[in-house]
């Protein structure tokens, strides 16, 4: 059998061949939800562009879903193979498939039976109900889609061809905005318009990524394994940490919501929603090096290679720290004109550029949080990761949401998000000292095992 790339590329190479992809085609995918804001925000409104915002809970818990049993698979997948486990990885690959449809349809179910009441949970007022449950309902048509887009993408990578998810988030990219284009700058279809142009660019961006699971001839495919159902709970504990982020974002996004709401109501919310957009950019670049150096890690750990292990994480701490100064930069300097791009209102745009000042403190942090725990995640250090996300992305965001705002007000608000990730680095810390875990050792790893 050919030797795989994880194993023998030079490391240098191989970040580069892994993550650089990784960092355009998360973009890419975080591009989708952006590029609705700038239609949206520029074609409708700001009660159009806060809806979104208000919809986002019910698409982070679908996402949750899908990183849960991708990357939770995706650690299993790659330390079989590393371990020469073949019968063992296609195995878990069509558990996670099987399992994945089945809940992903559910949830299409709900969503489209049950949009308006899903909406007003979510803290839809008047103004923004109708626009929020149109969007819901209609993207509730996709997330089978969305999670063999994610599941047969992050395959591909441990089948060594990362480059078939970047082609995948680049057709989604073209014909995202060209559909959006077409349905709310022509036809003025609306914001359901926008649904369906997110909708149908996910769609054509399964094209790619599900060639090598057709392929008989791939190690892990859709035509051999056989579902085990006893793999379900350990792979789900190991995605948890990723479940764990998507929650604690659709969570933190509704308090933020409900927060805005309360101070500055409509116009809050919509100056929320364009930061919400410009973090999600940033936030991209950096998940995409954890993401892209995940397969790597899980296969060398696997093969008990662990010297390609320390030396992938230093480039990946390096490269993230260097990406989160960037950022800070840039959002710092030049938050107005950004905020421009989603909304023209006045009030929105002042509290939003005051806001971006603030915010752009959370990204010196971000890069170091969102890689030490992907490299729990890799390792199969499942405890570890969790703990960074639930403090980053829940128990300080709660924490600051509660206290910050009774002193500093609006400042409060924004605050609370750098004031997470700086408590969530030294959490971080402390675990990588207290576990000796830069030195790695199978011996002093607690992983979760299938059987």
């Amino acid at each position: 059998m050919e030797e795989n790339i994880l194993g023998t590329e030079k490391t240098g190479k191989l970040f580069i061949q892994y993550v650089i992809p990784s960092v355009i085609a998360m973009v890419i995918t975080g591009m989708q939800t952006i590029i609705d804001g700038i239609f949206v925000g520029n074609f409708i409104g700001e009660a159009g562009l806060a809806s979104i915002n208000i919809s986002q809970p019910f698409m982070q818990i679908v996402i949750g879903i899908c990183l849960v049993m991708s990357i939770g698979g995706l650690s299993f997948l790659g330390r079989s193979l590393g371990e020469g486990k073949t019968e063992e990885a296609q195995d878990i690959f069509k558990t996670i498939y099987i399992f994945l449809s089945i809940t992903l349809l559910l949830i299409s179910i709900i969503g489209i039976t049950f949009s308006p009441k899903i909406a007003t949970l979510l803290g839809a007022n008047e103004e923004l109900l109708l626009y929020a449950q149109t969007y819901i309902r209609i993207i509730s048509f996709f997330p089978l889609i969305i999670g063999s887009i994610f599941l047969f993408g992050f395959t591909s990578r441990i089948l060594g061809k990362p480059e078939l998810y970047l082609k995948a988030t680049l057709a989604s990219i073209v014909v995202n905005v060209t559909l959006n284009y077409i349905f709310l700058a022509i036809l003025k279809t609306g914001i359901g318009g926008a649904a369906f142009a997110t909708g149908i660019a996910h769609t054509v961006s399964l094209y790619f990524v599900i060639k090598p699971v057709l392929d008989k001839n791939s190690q892990v495919n859709l035509f051999k394994g056989r579902f085990v159902a006893k793999y379900i709970v350990p792979v789900m504990y190991n995605g948890s940490s990723e479940g764990v982020t998507s929650v604690a974002t659709a969570t933190s996004t509704f308090i933020f919501n409900l927060a805005f709401m309360e101070i500055a109501g409509t116009s809050g919310v919509a100056a929320f929603t364009a930061i919400s957009y410009l973090s999600l950019f940033g936030g991209f670049l950096i998940f995409g090096i954890a993401d892209g150096i995940g397969s790597i890690i899980s296969y060398n750990f696997g093969n008990e290679q662990h010297n390609r292990v320390i030396d992938i994480m230093k480039l990946s701490l390096l490269s993230s720290s260097i990406i989160g100064i960037i950022l800070f930069a840039i959002l710092s300097a030049f938050a107005q004109p950004l905020v421009e791009i989603f909304a023209d209102n006045t009030d929105v745009v002042n509290l939003a550029v005051g806001g971006a000042k603030i915010y752009a403190f959370a990204f010196l942090l971000s890069g170091f949080n969102v890689i030490t725990g992907g490299y729990f995640t890799a390792i199969g250090d499942a405890k570890s990761s969790i703990i960074i996300s639930a403090s980053r992305g829940l128990i300080f965001i709660l924490i600051g949401i509660t206290v910050l705002p009774t002193f500093l007000g609006v400042n409060g608000v924004w605050a609370t998000v750098p004031c997470a990730e700086l408590l969530t680095a030294i959490f971080a810390v402390y675990i990588l000292k207290n576990k000796n875990q830069l030195v790695l050792s199978n011996k002093a790893i607690n992983h979760p095992e299938l059987s």
